[in-house]
């Protein structure tokens, strides 16, 4: 997919970037490091090709980036940390929330996932559709749409990923939750006070949750602030 990349040493120095944040982290998340399969796809993904061409320089720095709209390309280690949560395995089903430019998909992609994304900015949405079937993302499919009502139609879900921060995880999102699925998102306001979250139905139908890190992310937008088509 890559060929010849003069960008692997960068991929290869953010890794380890990424591993010593997680040992760094381990007191409040729980994982003391990097999980191998984690690991080895965010080493099998182009982030460079994913970020505006006067970007690419620092494509491989530790930081979340502009991608325009008014949105971001995640902090690498905060894409690892919730691909980590999830725990997904190959096969499994996953609902991502803001695709942003694509990055986190193919990263879930690469772990074997079986990916729906919606993005609520058509222009993003149509960008990333098209940069992740170049790249043969074939596991990613990609849809224009307000993500606070999720995507029925391939419920459940084994694991549901949020890009964005909203006040409280969306009902809608819980209810798409497998038996023991997971939903990591970004809850509280729009200006501070974040925290990434993590959230699993049981087999009882009810849920167990915990509060893992602080962040910072763009505010989760519904379609009355972003008019735009349903999802298909």
């Amino acid at each position: 997919m890559i060929g010849t990349d003069r960008y692997a040493a960068d991929r290869e120095a953010l890794i380890r970037q990424i591993e010593a944040q997680f040992r760094e982290t381990a007191r409040y998340t729980a994982l003391p490091e990097l999980d191998e399969r984690v690991r080895e796809a965010l080493r099998s993904v182009p982030r460079h090709l994913f970020v505006p061409a006067h970007e690419r320089d620092v494509a491989y720095a530790d930081v979340p980036l502009p991608i325009g709209r008014g949105q971001t390309i995640s902090q690498p280690y905060i894409v690892a940390l919730m691909s980590s949560l999830l725990d997904i395995t190959p096969g499994d089903r996953v609902l991502e929330i803001g695709t942003g430019c694509g990055y986190q998909a193919a990263v879930l992609a690469a772990l074997g996932a079986e990916v729906y994304s919606l993005e609520i900015i058509a222009e993003l949405a149509e960008r990333s559709a098209r940069l992740l079937a170049e790249l043969d993302y074939d596991e990613v499919t990609v849809a224009h749409g307000d993500g606070h009502a999720g995507w029925p139609e391939h419920a459940p879900y084994q694991g549901i990923v949020v890009t964005a921060a909203a006040p409280e995880p969306p009902p809608a999102l819980l209810e798409q939750l497998a038996a023991g699925g997971r939903l990591v998102i970004p809850v509280g306001p729009r200006a501070g006070g974040q925290m990434l979250r993590c959230i699993r139905r049981r087999a009882d139908g009810g849920y167990s949750e915990r509060d893992v890190l602080p962040v910072a992310f763009v505010p989760f937008t519904r379609d009355r602030d972003q008019p735009g088509p349903a999802c298909a």
